[in-house]
C-alpha cells in the first residue's frame, strides 16, 4: 500500500512538472518591453532640439514612469501600467490635463505600441489643445522613437523624439 501510494504521489509530480508553462500574455510581454527601457534616455526632436527622457520602474514594477523634457518646455510625467490585455498610460501635461490613452499589443515580438486617446481629466473640450496619441517604436535595446500627437481644435501636430540609451561611465 505504502508502495502505491509512493508511485502515485511521483507520477503526480512527474505530470505537474511536464506541463508546459503558460507564456506571458500579450499586455504582460508588451509591458516586460516597457521595464526593459529603466534608466536615461536623451535625443532630438524632428526640428533637431534636445530631448531627455527618464523610465523608471514604480510601485513595486508593476508600473513604469516616464519624465519627459523637451528644451524650452516643463518637464511631462507619463504613468504606464497593465489593464488587463492593454497597457493604459496616464500623461500629466504641463497643460494641466490628464489624457488617458490605451495599447492594445499584437502577438509576438513587442516593436511598437499604438496608444490611442480614450479620455482625459481636466480637459474643458476635445478642441483644447491635448496630447491625442502615442507611437512607440522599439529599434533596439538602446533606440527608440516615440511619436506624440497634440491634437487642438481637431488639427493634429506630430512631435518625434529619437532617443538613445544613456551609456554610465
Amino acid at each position: 500500500m505504502k508502495i502505491g501510494r509512493a508511485a502515485c504521489l511521483a507520477l503526480a509530480a512527474v505530470s505537474f512538472a511536464a506541463r508546459p508553462i503558460p507564456a506571458p500574455s500579450k499586455a504582460t510581454a508588451a509591458f516586460q518591453k516597457l521595464q526593459t527601457l529603466a534608466g536615461d534616455w536623451a535625443g532630438k526632436d524632428q526640428d533637431g532640439s534636445e530631448v531627455k527622457s527618464s523610465f523608471k520602474p514604480i510601485a513595486s514594477s508593476t508600473a513604469m514612469m516616464e519624465t519627459l523634457a523637451m528644451s524650452g518646455m516643463d518637464e511631462m510625467v507619463t504613468l504606464y501600467s497593465i489593464d488587463a490585455d492593454s497597457i493604459v498610460l496616464l500623461h500629466y501635461c504641463p497643460t494641466n490635463n490628464q489624457p488617458r490613452m490605451r495599447a492594445t499589443p499584437a502577438p509576438g515580438d513587442v516593436k511598437r505600441l499604438e496608444f490611442t486617446f480614450e479620455g482625459a481629466g481636466n480637459l474643458p473640450s476635445l478642441d483644447a489643445g491635448h496630447e491625442h496619441k502615442l507611437v512607440i517604436d522599439f529599434e533596439g535595446a538602446d533606440h527608440i522613437v516615440e511619436h506624440w500627437t497634440w491634437r487642438k481644435n481637431g488639427k493634429d501636430t506630430e512631435m518625434t523624439f529619437r532617443l538613445t540609451r544613456k551609456i554610465k561611465s
